[in-house]
């Protein structure tokens, strides 16, 4: 699923959208001209594409978030689990250690997480 995989400029048009919301899509052209030299339908159809795939709305002109920005991150990293570990967080520690040791302050905070959203038994 491509859903919440993103090339380098939606990433950046995605990041002008969170800053900014809600902002009209005039406003949103007027801040992709500067930033980017980009034309208003250039604008429009990145918008459109990124709506498609449920992360934006566009309604009567007014671009918001259906995603905030800490969600669609969580969902780029499971989405990475799955296709790369087959949703597995065990495999991803193990590969990710392999190459770099974690140290005592990274292990507190995982073994904070882990304490905090273990499941019930």
């Amino acid at each position: 699923m491509e859903q919440y995989k993103l090339g380098e400029m939606e990433q950046k048009f995605a990041g002008i959208i969170w800053a900014n919301e809600p902002v009209s899509s005039r406003t949103l052209t007027e801040i992709c001209e500067k930033e980017f030299a980009w034309k208003r339908t250039t604008t429009y159809t990145m918008l459109k594409r990124l709506c498609e795939r449920k992360i934006f709305e566009n309604n009567n002109g007014t671009v918001t978030a259906l995603m905030s920005k800490d969600e669609f991150g969580a969902a780029q990293g499971e989405q990475f689990l799955s296709d790369a570990f087959a949703g597995s967080l065990p495999q991803f520690l193990a590969a990710f250690t392999r190459r770099k040791k974690l140290n005592s302050k990274e292990i507190e905070e995982i073994q904070q997480l882990i304490d905090e959203y273990k499941e019930e038994e």
